[in-house]
């Protein structure tokens, strides 16, 4: 397993090591050090939370009449309006 520093050590080590290197960061256990987040660190050199690609699908009726209702009520938050015409 990948570790913290140098080389490559056990999971227990690698939690010891951080937390005498970083006492004022939350408390890392070894659930955290796991095979997916070594896989992440290989891959993308970061273990940093990659956000999702996943975006909400919205026909364009939906998207006409979210305009049409933003025209007429400029002053009503976009996010209330489009709540208001999918409920």
């Amino acid at each position: 397993m990948i570790g913290y520093g140098d080389r490559a050590r056990a999971q227990c080590e690698v939690v010891r090591l951080f937390r005498e290197t970083h006492p004022d960061l939350p408390l890392l256990n070894q659930g955290t050090i796991s095979s997916k987040i070594e896989a992440q660190y290989r891959e993308m050199v970061h273990v940093r939370k990659v956000p999702s690609e996943r975006q909400a699908v919205v026909d364009d009726d939906t998207k006409l009449n979210l305009l049409l209702a933003l025209e007429e009520n400029p002053i009503t938050p976009a996010r209330q309006l489009a709540r208001d015409i999918i409920s």
